[in-house]
């Protein structure tokens, strides 16, 4: 293994038992932050072939996933945002009973999606960037403030296309 794999810092929280119930404000990004799921019109999403592919896949985690919720989701040219609750402390995989987390959950969306991705489009064989980003949502103010902006996310498209991880609560 590299050295830079073995220094590569996690964003996770440490420490943080990311199975337990809770809502969970979640970005993950696409490699390179390509744009490849569509483009904003107007201040409106427009979803290509390789974006209606991510959303099915998202709208299927609570299916596939015993325990999970979805709230709040936007998909943008190069990320998506979304608020994922868990409901059950003992949440699991239809596929894998082992002790489900946040970070195995998107991982299993991730690689769904490339795996899709990549055999509808020869082009791209890595969808996304390495790891994704979070946030323990802690309170209803938070979980306003955060439905607010993913729901506006697209109208803020030009001014933060470039920190999709920026965040102002």
């Amino acid at each position: 293994m590299s050295e830079l794999k073995l220094n590569r810092k996690s964003p996770r929280l440490k420490k943080y038992d990311y199975s337990i119930p809770g809502y969970y404000f979640v970005t993950i990004c696409t490699l390179g932050m390509k744009e490849i799921f569509g483009e904003i019109k107007n201040g409106k999403m427009n979803l290509n072939k390789l974006g209606k592919i991510v959303f099915t896949n998202w709208e299927n985690i609570s299916t596939l996933h015993h325990g999970v919720e979805l709230d709040e989701f936007i998909i943008m040219p190069n990320h998506i945002h979304g608020i994922i609750i868990v409901v059950d402390a003992k949440f699991a995989s239809t596929t894998n009973r082992s002790k489900m987390t946040l970070s195995k959950l998107i991982q299993q969306f991730k690689r769904a999606c490339t795996i899709e991705i990549s055999s509808t489009s020869r082009l791209i064989n890595d969808v996304w960037q390495r790891s994704f980003y979070d946030r323990i949502i802690r309170n209803e103010d938070e979980l306003y403030q955060i439905r607010k902006y993913i729901q506006q996310n697209s109208l803020k498209w030009e001014l933060e296309k470039e920190s999709p991880e920026n965040i102002d609560l």
